[in-house]
C-alpha cells in the first residue's frame, strides 16, 4: 500500500471550478481526503512540500500523431506515451494517419496491446495498484481506407474495437463524401472530427496571407480555405445533425463562423491548438522549420481572436497536435519540410506562462480547456477532485526551469522551434 500526502498544493480543480490550496491524501491510486490540512496519517505515509506547486485534474490530448506503425524513426508508441506522461497527459488520442493508416480492428488492438505490454513489462502496473506512470491510450479510427478519401471503412467494426471516434485528419475532397459519413456515422454515437480545408484554395501556400507573408515571400494561404470548408461542413451538420468536431480552427472568421454556428444550436464543437495559440505570422520570418504547420499560423488578429474563442467557450478545447519528424526530414527549405511540430512535453509549460502568468487567462480557464473538456468533446468524463475518486492528477511546478534538449526530452524527435531553448515549468508526477 502506498500512501503519499502532498502539503499546501495548488488545487485546480476545473470540473468544480474551484482554485484553493489544500492537503491531499492519496492512498493506492485513490483520492482518500483533501482538506484545508490533514495530520492524521498513518507513519509510513510518504510526505511531500507542495507549496508552490500545482496540483490538477490529468490532461487530455484530443489529437496527436503517433509514429508507430510505420515510422518509428520519428517516433514508438513507447516515446510518445512517455513524452505525454511527461508533459502532464493522463489521457491521449492517436491519430490514424500511420501506415498502415488504423482502419481496421486489428490495429486498434495492437496499438492498445503495446501500450499495456509496456506496463507490464516495467513493472508499472500490478495487482495491488492501478496507477500507472503512461497515460490511457485512445484511438481514432479513420474513416476511409488507407485514408483515400475514396472507399470508406467498415465502421461497425471500428466502433466495437473500441477507437474514440472517427476522422481522417486530412483536408476532404469531396463534400458528398462528407455528407454520406455524416449521414452512415450518426446511429454510432461517436465523436467524428474534420480538419476543413479547402485545398484548391490553399493550393502550394505554406504561410497565412496577409502583410508578414509577402515581406517573408513564402507562397500565401487565404482564410478561405478554410472559413469556406467550415461554411460547407456546418451547412451539412445543419441538415442531417450529426454533432461534429472542427479541428485546427486558425482563423478570426472561422471562430466567428462556430460561435454563429453554436448560437443557432448546432451540435459542434471545435478546437485549435496550443501554437496557433502562442505564435503568429511575424515568427515565421526565421524561417524555423518547425513553424511550418498546417494550418499555417495566424496572422496577430487571428491568434487573439483564437484566445478569445477559448476564453469564451466557442473553442471548446486546446488540442496538441503533436507531429514528430526526424532532423533530416526538418533540415531543409522551409517549403520543402513536412509540416508539424512536437508539442507534448512543452505545452503546459508554454501555455502556462505566456497566458496564465501574463494574466490573460486564469489557471483555471486554461487547466478546463486541457483536461475536463477535451475529455467533454470525446464523450468522456473527468471526475472532480474530491475523496473517494481515483487519482488522475498532473503535479506541476510553473516556476521550475528546464532546457529544451535531447537528454530532457522523451520523445524521439527535436522539432520544435524552443529546442536549445529554458523554459519555465515543469510536470514533475501524474497519477494514472
Amino acid at each position: 500500500m502506498t500512501t503519499e500526502l502532498l502539503q499546501q498544493v495548488r488545487v485546480i480543480d476545473p470540473v468544480s471550478e474551484t482554485d484553493q490550496i489544500a492537503d491531499v491524501l492519496i492512498v493506492d491510486g485513490h483520492i482518500q481526503a483533501i482538506a484545508p490540512q490533514i495530520s492524521d496519517i498513518s507513519s509510513d505515509t510518504s510526505i511531500r512540500d507542495c507549496r508552490g506547486l500545482v496540483l490538477g485534474t490529468g490532461l487530455v490530448d484530443l489529437y496527436s500523431h503517433s509514429g508507430e506503425p510505420g515510422f518509428e524513426e520519428r517516433e514508438t508508441l513507447v516515446s510518445f506515451l512517455q513524452a505525454a506522461s511527461a508533459g502532464g497527459f493522463t489521457r491521449v488520442s492517436v491519430l490514424p494517419d500511420t501506415f498502415p493508416a488504423i482502419d481496421n480492428p486489428a490495429l486498434v488492438a495492437q496499438l492498445q496491446q503495446k501500450r499495456n505490454e509496456e506496463i507490464r513489462e516495467k513493472g508499472k502496473i500490478d495487482s495491488a495498484s492501478s496507477a500507472s506512470p503512461l497515460p490511457h491510450l485512445h484511438v481514432w479510427g479513420a474513416i476511409t481506407l488507407d485514408l483515400a478519401g475514396k472507399q470508406l471503412t467498415e465502421f461497425a467494426d471500428l466502433a466495437t474495437a473500441g477507437v474514440v471516434g472517427f476522422t481522417d485528419s486530412k483536408a476532404w475532397e469531396n463534400l458528398g463524401l462528407v455528407r454520406r459519413v455524416l449521414e452512415y456515422l450518426q446511429p454510432f454515437g461517436k465523436p467524428v472530427a474534420f480538419w476543413p480545408c479547402d485545398r484548391s484554395l490553399s493550393a502550394n501556400g505554406m504561410m497565412r496571407e496577409g502583410a508578414e507573408a509577402f515581406r517573408v515571400g513564402l507562397p500565401p494561404v487565404p482564410a478561405s480555405a478554410e472559413t469556406t470548408a467550415i461554411a460547407a461542413l456546418l451547412e451539412l451538420v445543419a441538415a442531417i445533425r450529426t454533432p461534429v468536431h472542427i479541428m485546427r480552427v486558425s482563423t478570426a472568421r472561422s471562430v466567428e463562423l462556430i460561435a454563429t454556428a453554436k448560437f443557432q444550436g448546432l451540435p459542434v464543437t471545435a478546437s485549435t491548438t496550443w501554437m496557433h495559440l502562442l505564435l503568429d505570422t511575424t515568427d515565421v520570418k526565421s524561417y524555423h522549420t518547425s513553424l511550418h504547420l498546417d494550418p499555417p499560423l495566424g496572422n496577430p488578429s487571428d491568434v487573439a481572436a483564437l484566445r478569445g474563442g477559448v476564453r469564451g467557450g466557442v473553442i471548446d478545447a486546446i488540442a496538441i497536435d503533436h507531429a514528430a519528424y526526424t532532423y533530416e526530414e526538418k533540415v531543409q527549405a522551409f517549403a520543402e519540410s513536412p509540416p508539424g511540430a512536437i508539442g507534448l512535453e512543452l505545452a503546459l509549460p508554454l501555455l502556462w506562462q505566456n497566458l496564465v502568468e501574463t494574466g490573460e487567462f486564469t489557471a483555471l480557464e486554461l487547466w478546463q480547456v486541457l483536461s475536463n473538456k477535451p475529455a467533454a468533446c470525446l464523450q468522456q468524463e473527468m471526475k472532480a477532485i474530491k475523496s473517494g475518486e481515483k487519482a488522475e492528477l498532473t503535479l506541476f511546478d510553473p516556476q521550475q526551469t528546464w532546457k529544451v534538449n535531447r537528454e530532457n526530452l522523451h520523445t524521439l524527435s527535436q522539432n520544435t522551434p524552443w529546442f536549445g531553448q529554458e523554459i519555465k515549468g515543469r510536470v514533475l508526477q501524474t497519477w494514472c
